[in-house]
């Protein structure tokens, strides 16, 4: 009998593009795909699970012995955000999308938050936000104006020197942001951006904080919490569900933190999920179109996999799944409307097995649902009775 679920989210690890991935713009993204082919990355604990069978990968050849579940998932809410990504993951779907701002925000939204704020605003554009401390930070220094920018996602981001605002201000500030963008601009996320540093050499920081829409209708998570069981969120999780449906939480800083809070997370949660985002991928290599950062964080993974699958039990179940794609080779830098990968395993299972292409990431929280017995979801199906359990 199964008792906890273990699920992670590779941000960005895309599998390839979606039918309508031209309505995007992301025609031939394949994020997986494109990496193993320039990089030849293996990735061999992946690919006992099934990775290689999902999709063909140059370097992660099919395994015809797999132990796990293996799939791809289909989006079927209107986007390719983080947001949206996660929400239809836990269950909900996003019927209009959430908005952009290609030409930056509009007067009024500014106007309001330098006044609630006190200060005036640098960039009002969208921005790669490396790139954008590398334009603005001097002058960001010089005068306190904390740096506003977005880019194709529905993303309102605030950077800021941690020695100029604190990061207790300017996660306050990023509140009053939050507060202010709802009703038509209602978007998906406000972003504190921190960096350090000096002119010519500013490096953002690990204390990025996420301040996301709270979901409008009861997610997985909020069902698992209600009838008393545990879902501990690592990484940004508890951010992209404005803390709703969370009882424990670990905001750590990159990948490698994240891997290890999860180990240390399955020492102390016994009874219900542990949902991890392993942000790296996406915000660190993907948008920065970093193929060899991307292969290298891939690897690290796929090497401390084994760490996680050792520490499986009989009443677990392990979910590694990605959110969107973020494909470092194509020119765009913004994110990709792809498949994501579906690798599910437990060690009750007596053989892997294909669980095909599902139509919508909720089917993950329709099978969390089954496992828990709360519901039902109105969204997804579960693939638990397909498990050879």
């Amino acid at each position: 009998m199964l008792k906890r679920v273990i699920l992670i989210v590779l941000d960005s690890v895309g599998v390839g593009e979606l039918p309508d991935a031209y309505k995007f713009g992301d025609q031939g993204s394949n994020t997986l795909g494109h990496v193993t082919e320039k990089t030849g990355v293996e990735l061999p604990n992946m690919g006992r699970l099934g990775l290689g069978n999902i999709i063909p990968l140059k370097s992660v050849p099919e395994n015809p012995n797999a132990i796990g579940g293996y799939g791809k998932m289909a989006e079927k809410s209107a986007g390719k955000d983080t947001t949206t990504g996660h929400w239809e993951i836990a269950g909900l779907f996003i019927e209009k999308p959430f908005p952009t701002y290609p030409h930056g925000f509009p007067d009024e939204i500014i106007k309001e938050f330098e006044k609630r704020i006190g200060r005036k605003v640098l960039g009002n554009k969208p921005a790669s936000g490396t790139e954008i401390i590398k334009e603005l930070g001097e002058e960001h220094v010089k005068t306190g104006f904390p740096i506003v920018y977005t880019s194709a996602d529905s993303v309102f981001q605030v950077a800021a020197h941690e020695d100029v605002i604190p990061l207790e201000e300017l996660y306050k500030i990023c509140e009053i942001a939050r507060e202010i963008l709802k009703g038509d601009h209602a978007i998906g996320r406000v972003i504190a951006r921190p960096f350090t540093g000096t002119p010519g050499n500013f490096v953002r920081t690990g204390n990025r904080r996420d301040f996301s829409l709270k979901p409008f209708e009861p997610t997985v998570l909020d069902m698992l919490k209600e009838d008393g069981y545990e879902v501990f969120a690592i990484g940004k999780i508890e951010d992209i569900f404005a803390g709703q449906g969370i009882t424990g939480k670990n905001h750590t800083t990159n990948n490698d933190d994240g891997i290890t809070a999860t180990i240390k997370a399955m020492d102390e949660v016994k009874n219900g999920l542990i949902f991890t985002n392993l942000v790296d991928f996406d915000m660190v290599y993907g948008h920065r179109n970093d193929v060899e950062g991307y292969a290298k964080a891939l690897k690290h993974f796929d090497n401390r996999l084994p760490e996680i699958m050792e520490k499986l039990t009989k009443e677990d179940l392990l979910i590694i799944t990605a959110d969107h794609g973020c494909d470092p080779t194509t020119p765009s830098t913004d994110h990709s409307r792809e498949y994501v990968p579906l690798l599910v395993y437990s060690p009750l299972m007596k053989h892997g097995v294909n669980l095909g292409v599902r139509s919508t990431y909720a089917d993950i929280a329709a099978t969390i649902a089954e496992i828990f017995k709360v519901g039902p979801m109105k969204h997804g199906t579960s693939f638990l009775r397909e498990l050879p359990l």
